[in-house]
């Protein structure tokens, strides 16, 4: 008949995770993942992954959310960290806060928020101030004797 042994399962190693959350799942809560998840159903609460998170059309999301990449086609509310980068498609919408090093917004996607993309740690690296700058200030109204 059968034999048990014959069945091929494919190793977790090699293949990355993947998870579905279907149109018409509602979720409250926190989720944690490792991989990719794509969601096309309606999530409140928070959702963290280390891979990339794929919001479609049909998503929903009000929370938190974290991911290497995000990629949304759908409706997000809240706050956004990606540690490589956020594609907003056509039609999506986001609003809230986001951070990330890289970001794209396709034309007919919104975006009505903050954007943190680091810059704040090249500004930091190159504010010494140059050694031939000269306070210009302190020489006001002072007049020099060759003007008199």
């Amino acid at each position: 008949m059968w034999a048990l042994g014959d069945k091929r399962t494919q190793d977790s190693s090699d293949g990355e995770n993947f998870t579905f959350l279907a149109k018409g799942v509602d979720f409250k809560g926190i989720l944690n993942f490792d991989g990719t998840i794509r969601i096309d159903g309606r999530v409140e609460g928070e959702v963290h992954t280390t891979g990339t998170l794929i919001i479609g059309e049909q998503g929903v999301i009000k929370g938190i959310l974290s991911a290497a990449t995000l990629m949304t086609s759908g409706k997000v509310n809240g706050t956004v960290t990606a540690t490589a980068k956020i594609e907003i498609l056509k039609p999506g919408v986001l609003i809230g806060d986001i951070r990330t090093p890289g970001i794209s917004i396709e034309d007919g996607a919104h975006f009505h928020g903050m954007c943190d993309m680091g810059a704040h740690k090249w500004v930091d690296e190159n504010t010494s101030s140059p050694k031939n700058v000269h306070d210009l200030a302190s020489q006001r109204g002072k007049v020099r004797a060759a003007d008199l």
